[in-house]
C-alpha cells in the first residue's frame, strides 16, 4: 500500500476532478465519512456544500483542501466494503476521523486505488496542522493498516516508483480524443503542480519528457493572437500525433492564463537548487574528451534531463536543464553565462562527423564537444586553491565523494525515468593509504 497526500487551495478543483472521473465511467463514489445521509442518496450539491459550509467557519485558512490517493499492489483486488474499511481506518489514524470526506474508487489504471477528498477546517473552526503529516502520521498509519488488513507491504525502492509519473509510450496510446485526453491529463495533473517553471518553453521542457506539448501555434495564427492553447501528444521523434485538445476542455482548465499565473508565482532561483545543477554539470566535465551525448547521459543518471533548442537550420541556440529531483527547470543562461548554449559551445571544440555517427547521433548535425578547461582549474574554482593540486584529481575515491557531495539534493524525490531502467550499483569503498 502506498499513500500520497496533496494539499491545495480549492476544494472545488479536487471535488470536480473526482466527479468528472465518475461522469467518464472510470470511477465511482463508494462512500463518505461524517455526512448526514448515505452517499448513493446525495447529489453533487449536497456533497460539495458539506465541505463549503465547514470551510466558512475559518476563511483565513487558504490551503484548505486535502486529496489523498491510496494505491494497492497490482495483485490485490479488494471489495468496496474492504476499501471503505481501509479508508475509514486511515483517516482516523492521520487525525481526520471526524472530518467530512468522500471516497472514490478509480478504475483508470493497472492497479487498484482509491481517492479521498477532505478539508482541514474542523467543526470548531480550528485548522488541522498538516506539517510533516506524511512522515509523522501517514507512514505509521500505512504500516499498521498493512498488518491489520493483510495487504501487500510497500517496499521502499519498488513501490516508490510504481505510482509516480511514467513516460508515455506513444505507440501504446490508442489515438483519438478520449484516450489522448486521458493520457495528457495524467501528465498534466502531476507536472503542473509539482515542477517549478517560469515560461512556456520551460514547461514544455518537462512535458516533452513524457511526449506531451503545450502548443500556442505560430505567431500569425488566430489561436496565438487570441491567447489560446492546445495540448498535443508527441511520437518518439517529437512530432505531434493524434488530435490536439483545447486547454479549456481539461477539468483543471490549464489554459494560458492559468499557466501565466503559475509562471509568475514559481520561483526557481533557490541557491541550493541552482548549485546542484551547476555542480553536476561541472563535475560531468572532469572526464577528458567528453561528448555531448556523454554529458547528457551523465546528467541523466543524476536525475537531470538536458533539452536542446535548435533553429530551423539545426543550430543550437538554447539549453534547458530539467532537474527531476528538485523539480526545478533552468535555462542555461539562468545558471550563469558559462552554462548557456553559446558559452558551452565556446568552451568546447567539435570532433569529426565520423565520430558523431559512432556516438549514435543518427546523422543529426550535432557537434560533439571536448571540454578544454583543465581539471585542476575546475577544482580550484569549485573548492579553492587548496584543492588545485593534481593529486586530488587523480584519486577516484575523493572524486566520487566530491560528486556525491555536490550533487546531493536537499529535497527528497524519486526520479523515475532513470530508476526504471537501471538500479544504481553501490560502489565499494577502496582504501588508498599513502
Amino acid at each position: 500500500m502506498v499513500a500520497i497526500i496533496k494539499t491545495g487551495y480549492s476544494i472545488h478543483k479536487v471535488f470536480y476532478y473526482n466527479e468528472n472521473k465518475v461522469k467518464e465511467n472510470v470511477a465511482e463514489c463508494i462512500g463518505a465519512g461524517n455526512y448526514p445521509i448515505d452517499v448513493d442518496k446525495m447529489g453533487l450539491t449536497v456533497k460539495l456544500n458539506r465541505f463549503l459550509k465547514q470551510l466558512e467557519l475559518n476563511e483565513n485558512v487558504k490551503r484548505n483542501s486535502m486529496h489523498i490517493s491510496i494505491n494497492f499492489d497490482p495483485s490485490e483486488n479488494h471489495s468496496k466494503e474492504k476499501l471503505m474499511a481501509i479508508a475509514d481506518t486511515y483517516m482516523e489514524k492521520i487525525g481526520f476521523g471526524e472530518q467530512p470526506y468522500l471516497v472514490y474508487q478509480h478504475h483508470d489504471s493497472g492497479h487498484a486505488h482509491i481517492h479521498l477528498v477532505s478539508i482541514n477546517v474542523q467543526r470548531d473552526g480550528t485548522r488541522i496542522d498538516m506539517q510533516n503529516i506524511g512522515k509523522n502520521r501517514s507512514e505509521p498509519a500505512r504500516k499498521e493498516i498493512e498488518e491489520l488488513f493483510g495487504l501487500v507491504k510497500a517496499q521502499a525502492n519498488k513501490n516508490s516508483t510504481d505510482f509516480h509519473l511514467k513516460p508515455i509510450i506513444s505507440g501504446k496510446i490508442q489515438y483519438g480524443r478520449s484516450e489522448s485526453k486521458k493520457a495528457i491529463t495524467n501528465v498534466l495533473t502531476q507536472v503542473l503542480s509539482s515542477y517549478k517553471y517560469a515560461s512556456l518553453p520551460e514547461l514544455n521542457a518537462v512535458l516533452k519528457q513524457y511526449n506531451v506539448l503545450a502548443d500556442r501555434g505560430n505567431e500569425d495564427s488566430k489561436m496565438f493572437k487570441a491567447k489560446g492553447l492546445m495540448y498535443r501528444i508527441l511520437d518518439d521523434n517529437g512530432k505531434p500525433i493524434g488530435v490536439p485538445i483545447k486547454a479549456s476542455l481539461f477539468y483543471n482548465k490549464p489554459t494560458l492564463k492559468f499557466l501565466e499565473e503559475k509562471f509568475a508565482s514559481n520561483t526557481t532561483n533557490e541557491v541550493s537548487d541552482i548549485r546542484r545543477v551547476k555542480n553536476a554539470i561541472d563535475m560531468a566535465f572532469f572526464k577528458a574528451q567528453i561528448s555531448l551525448t556523454e554529458l547528457v547521459q551523465l546528467l541523466e543518471k543524476d536525475g537531470i534531463n538536458t533539452v536542446f533548442r535548435k533553429n530551423a537550420e539545426g543550430l543550437l541556440y538554447g539549453i534547458t536543464y530539467v532537474d527531476h529531483t528538485t523539480k526545478c527547470v533552468f535555462n542555461g543562461s539562468t545558471l550563469g553565462k558559462q552554462y548557456s548554449a553559446k558559452a558551452i559551445q565556446e568552451r568546447c571544440e567539435p570532433i569529426s562527423q565520423a565520430e558523431q555517427k559512432m556516438a549514435g547521433l543518427n546523422n543529426r548535425k550535432l557537434q560533439e564537444i571536448t571540454f578544454k578547461t583543465p581539471n585542476s582549474q575546475i577544482i580550484a574554482a569549485l573548492f579553492g586553491d587548496d584543492f588545485q593540486n593534481n593529486k586530488y584529481v587523480g584519486s577516484d575515491t575523493i572524486m566520487r565523494q566530491l560528486w556525491d557531495m555536490l550533487t546531493q539534493s536537499e529535497q527528497t524525490a524519486a526520479y523515475l525515468p532513470y530508476e526504471l531502467r537501471n538500479k544504481k550499483k553501490k560502489r565499494k569503498g577502496q582504501s588508498n593509504n599513502r
